[in-house]
C-alpha cells in the first residue's frame, strides 16, 4: 500500500478564514483528519492552537501523527466518526474537509477505485463494521438501486445501469470486483461517452459510496451538532466536493439562527491550483460564525 500523501485543498482559503478566529490559544477540530495537511498548516500559522483530529481511517491516523508529531503534545487525534463525537471544551474553530482522499481512491484495496481492481467494499473504516458495497448491490431491488444511483450520484442512466447490474448478479452471481462493475457501468453509455473527461462509472460509484456510508446523514448530523462545538465568534468551515453536500452546507448555514454566513458564495480553486491539484476541480469551501450571545 503506498504511503498516505494529503495535498490540502484550498489551503488559503481556509488559513484566511482562521484569522478571524476569537482566540489564538483555543482548541481546533479537525472533523476529517484524514493526513493532517489542514491541520498542519493551522498549527503553523497559530502556535497557540490546539488540535483535536478526528478520523476513522487507521491509515489516515498513522499518517496524520507522523506529519503532526513536530507540533508534540498540542495535538490529539481520535478513532471516531465526527458524528459520534462529543468535544471536551467549546472549539475556535471546526473544520471539515469531506473529499475522499488520494489514498483511500487509490488503492486497490480500498474497493473505491474504478480505475483499479479491487474489492467492492467502498467503507471509509476498512473492514470495519458495516454493509459492503457488493452486500448493498445485491440487496437492494432494482428500482431501489435505480433510486439510489440517481439520487446520490445525480446518474441520468441510473435506470439503465441499475437493470445491467441486476441482470449481471442474476447471471453471475457477484461481480469479481470494483473494475468488473465499471466495465458494467460503462457499458450503459454510448461509446463516444464513454471517451469523455470523466469517466462514465464516477457518478455510480460516488452513489454506492454515499449510501455505503451513510454520508449525507453523517454530514447532516455534523451541520447539526457543530455550531454548538463552537465558542462564541468560533468559525465553521466545510469543504465539499459535489452539489448534495453543497447544497447541505449552503442551506445550514443560511437557516442556522446560531450561524452567520462568511461565504455568499463558495470559494473554489484558482486556475494555478487546478492544475497542480486536479482534485481540487470541484472543491467548495463555506464558512460561518457562531454568533454571539444577544
Amino acid at each position: 500500500m503506498p504511503p498516505f500523501s494529503h495535498v490540502p485543498v484550498l489551503a488559503d482559503a481556509v488559513l484566511d478564514a482562521a484569522r478571524q478566529i476569537p482566540r489564538p490559544d483555543g482548541l481546533l477540530i479537525d472533523a476529517t483528519l484524514g493526513g493532517g495537511g489542514h491541520s498542519a498548516l493551522l498549527l503553523e500559522q497559530h502556535p497557540g492552537l490546539r488540535l483535536i483530529g478526528l478520523d476513522q481511517d487507521a491509515t489516515a491516523r498513522a499518517a496524520a501523527a507522523e506529519r503532526l508529531a513536530p507540533f508534540g503534545d498540542r495535538v490529539s487525534i481520535v478513532a471516531t466518526n465526527f458524528a459520534d463525537y462529543v468535544p471536551p471544551e467549546p472549539a475556535v474553530m471546526v473544520l471539515a474537509d469531506l473529499g475522499v482522499s488520494s489514498p483511500q481512491l487509490d488503492v486497490a484495496e480500498r474497493g473505491f477505485s474504478f480505475r483499479l481492481d479491487g474489492p467492492l467494499d467502498m467503507r471509509m473504516n476498512a473492514g470495519g463494521e458495516g454493509e459492503t458495497a457488493a452486500e448493498l448491490i445485491d440487496r437492494l431491488e432494482e428500482n431501489a438501486l435505480a433510486d439510489l444511483i440517481y439520487g446520490y450520484g445525480e446518474e441520468r442512466l441510473s435506470r439503465r445501469i441499475a437493470r445491467r447490474i441486476k441482470a449481471d448478479l442474476k447471471d453471475k452471481g457477484s461481480y469479481d470486483g470494483t473494475a468488473a462493475l465499471a466495465y458494467a457501468v460503462a457499458g450503459c453509455y454510448s461509446p463516444k461517452a464513454r471517451r469523455g473527461r470523466i469517466h462514465p462509472a464516477t457518478r455510480t460509484f460516488q452513489a454506492l459510496r454515499i449510501a455505503v456510508n451513510d454520508e449525507l446523514v453523517v454530514l447532516d448530523r455534523l451541520l447539526q451538532q457543530a455550531p454548538d462545538w463552537l465558542e462564541p465568534e468560533g468559525m465553521l468551515g466545510i469543504i465539499s466536493f459535489h452539489s448534495l453536500e453543497d447544497r447541505r452546507v449552503k442551506t445550514a448555514f443560511l437557516r442556522d439562527e446560531r450561524l452567520q454566513r462568511i461565504t455568499r458564495k463558495p470559494v473554489v480553486a484558482t486556475e494555478q491550483e487546478e492544475e497542480a491539484n486536479p482534485r481540487s476541480r470541484s472543491a467548495k469551501w463555506r464558512v460561518a460564525q457562531r454568533l454571539a450571545p444577544a
